[in-house]
């Protein structure tokens, strides 16, 4: 797998299983591992050892062809409900970010519609779309950071948080497309790195990727980034996202929602990157978004040495809600999309 600049994949489909750098070891060292089970996608999902919400997405896609390959070719609707137990069992890993469960509907519904086909055909089918899901997603994040290129003024200072990259996704990022096409184009002075916290994926993936890239960029922990706004050293934030309903509003990273307040008060533009499949058509508002809520031990522990009491309660929620009125635009792959949003959406996407 090449992990060259902005042409690497951090996942990638062999021909016989799902190939992905292991981004529980990252920055410290670069491990690819092979998922060639569903029970093996899903644990890579659930741990962290892919995440993104566009990877996520990727990655179950192909979960659900492992999960169904070996599968008895006998009558349709037999085959069809074991496709949709392993589909159910996929996104039960993680259920905030909604390209997991949209990836494996669109192939549940390539293999409805083709269910006079022979087993073997519907399953190849299930990976061909899978292929395609991937493919595109690269795509769309090449287009998300060529419309986004436009909002970034000469000299940015640019505030990000969590990790939007290639990591993240097929390829190019989301967040991270519309700053490496800015650093292309010489319009970066510096990207402030959010650590990230919990789990540090600003720290130890976005600041690996910007690396990469030779991008100048300044590591800041989460709650710097008021002191950063109020010294005048922002111009703009920008993130990705892991569902985004009808009316705009957007499920990200834990902290998202206080960048996007402060960035209010600063008067700062606060940007939102991500491709037509994390928009969820579905859902009115952030308040129908479920949350995901993460174990006791990456609050409680730090480089696996207790640094919490014992027996403390804990809240540790995965992400958060920025409520659509504090986002200045949502870049997809369709262009930027200003205020408002619901209407606007349903004109393009449907």
């Amino acid at each position: 797998m090449s992990t060259t600049g902005s042409t690497f994949r951090s996942v990638h489909w062999t021909g016989n299983s799902v190939q992905i750098i292991d981004q529980t070891y990252l920055p410290q060292k670069e491990v690819t591992i092979h998922l060639q089970s569903v029970g093996q996608v899903w644990d890579a999902i659930k741990k962290l050892k892919v995440r993104g919400a566009p990877a996520i997405g990727i990655a179950g896609a192909y979960g659900l062809y492992l999960g169904i390959r070996e599968l008895p070719e006998g009558v349709f609707s037999t085959f069809y409900k074991e496709c949709e137990r392993v589909a159910e069992y996929l996104n039960s890993s993680r259920p905030t970010a909604v390209n997991l469960s949209w990836a494996l509907n669109q192939i549940l519904d390539t293999i409805y519609s083709q269910k006079d086909e022979p087993i073997a055909t519907l399953k190849e089918l299930a990976l061909q779309t899978a292929i395609i899901i991937h493919k595109e997603d690269c795509r769309l994040c090449k287009a998300i950071g060529e419309y986004g290129v436009e909002l970034i003024p000469d000299n940015a200072r640019i505030l990000t948080h969590c990790n939007t990259g290639s990591l993240a996704t097929g390829q190019y990022g989301t967040a991270f497309s519309v700053i490496l096409h800015a650093h292309k184009q010489k319009k970066v002075k510096n990207v402030w790195v959010d650590e990230t916290r919990p789990l540090l994926q600003g720290a130890r993936l976005t600041t690996w990727e910007l690396q990469k890239e030779e991008i100048p960029f300044t590591l800041n922990i989460d709650s710097a980034a008021a002191f950063l706004m109020q010294q005048g050293k922002v111009d703009l934030v920008i993130t990705g996202a892991d569902r985004i309903t009808k009316t705009g509003d957007t499920a990200n990273k834990i902290g998202t929602y206080s960048l996007a307040v402060l960035a209010k008060a600063h008067n700062i533009p606060f940007y939102v990157a991500a491709p037509y499949s994390t928009i969820d058509m579905g859902l009115e508002n952030g308040r129908d978004i479920e949350i995901e809520l993460r174990g006791d031990d990456e609050v409680t522990h730090f480089g696996n040495k207790r640094t919490a009491p014992k027996h403390v309660q804990v809240y540790n929620p995965a992400f958060d809600i920025t409520p659509n009125r504090l986002i200045s635009a949502i870049i997809t792959e369709k262009g930027v999309i200003t205020p408002e949003y619901k209407e606007k959406f349903e004109r393009l996407f449907g």
